[in-house]
């Protein structure tokens, strides 16, 4: 709260007057991640006519953040913070729900121009690149080799992707 308190000029009264508590200030920042954070990756990414290329792109993305840090996703940490004590909190479940739905739209269009290897279900891959795309989050906040992520990211696309 003092961090915000400096950020900010307010003072912590005046902050959880706009929130009414912490919970509603986590929420709203929340929710402005979702729409500001996590929807700026996809369409600078993953806009709808990149199709499997972008999505490529969106995961290699992952292994570069721009300030070189690793603090990783909010979705994925409160994820992996919050999920066993109860319920996921529901700006997690809309994170994970816009992510596996710009998979599936991208795979689907995929499919329609060939691009997608032959016989693969968008709806099943798309809930395995999102598996992947938190997967490789956790693993990049961990410390993982980057150089190890971006050869599992590329042999997960390589066999989506119609050789042609």
């Amino acid at each position: 709260m003092r961090d915000l308190e400096t950020a900010t000029g307010l003072s912590a009264g005046s902050i959880y007057n706009s929130f009414g508590d912490k919970a509603g200030l986590f929420d709203a920042a929340f929710e402005h991640y979702n729409e500001a954070v996590l929807q700026a990756r996809l369409d600078s990414f993953a806009e709808p006519k990149s199709g499997l290329r972008g999505l490529r792109e969106l995961f290699l993305s992952l292994l570069r953040e721009p300030d070189g840090g690793t603090l990783g996703c909010l979705i994925t940490n409160s994820a992996v913070e919050f999920g066993a004590e109860r319920k996921p909190h529901p700006c997690v479940m809309q994170g994970l729900e816009r992510l596996e739905r710009t998979f599936r739209e991208r795979l689907t269009a995929g499919q329609r121009d060939g691009a997608l290897r032959t016989g693969i279900s968008p709806k099943d891959a798309a809930t395995r690149l999102l598996a992947l795309y938190q997967g490789v989050l956790v693993l990049v906040r961990a410390g993982h080799a980057p150089t190890a992520l971006q050869r599992m990211i590329n042999r997960e696309f390589d066999e989506l992707e119609d050789a042609r």
